[in-house]
């Protein structure tokens, strides 16, 4: 298991990463919608609140994802260029990067999806669950 294999596990879990980030905010919206009580959860809503805060910290900060430079020095160290990766990486690369958009429009579509992640917890606020107190 060389880096080659290394960078393509990184990609996938950053594709993974994207896509609880995305697909949970789209959840929540139609749980807000359909009146869904399992999307106020806690720890799930925690977990999404920190992912995305991290990507949004990340933006504001100019600071490049590590997930990617890790991803580029182990392309490098295996002698092949992004593009020249294993199927998966290819795939998985593909799904986060735009080649044909221009790079400065990503900081503000992740702040930007901060801040609507932000909305959706005053929305739809994440509750503990009620524990109901055990009689002594």
């Amino acid at each position: 298991m060389g880096p080659a294999f290394w960078a393509d596990v990184l990609v996938a879990f950053h594709a993974c990463y994207v896509g609880f980030v995305v697909i949970g905010e789209l959840v929540i919206l139609l749980g807000i919608l359909f009146g869904w009580k399992w999307i106020r959860n806690f720890w799930f809503r925690l977990v999404h609140l920190l992912m995305i805060l991290i990507v949004a910290g990340e933006a504001l900060a100019g600071v490049e994802c590590p997930i990617t430079v890790w991803e580029r020095e182990l392309r490098v160290e295996a002698g092949q260029p992004v593009s020249d990766a294993s199927f998966v990486g290819r795939m998985f690369h593909d799904l986060l990067f735009y080649e044909n958009v221009d790079a400065s429009i990503f900081p503000i579509l992740h702040i930007g999806f901060g801040v609507l992640v932000l909305l959706t917890i005053y929305i739809a606020p994440p509750r503990w669950r009620k524990v109901e107190a055990e009689a002594t």
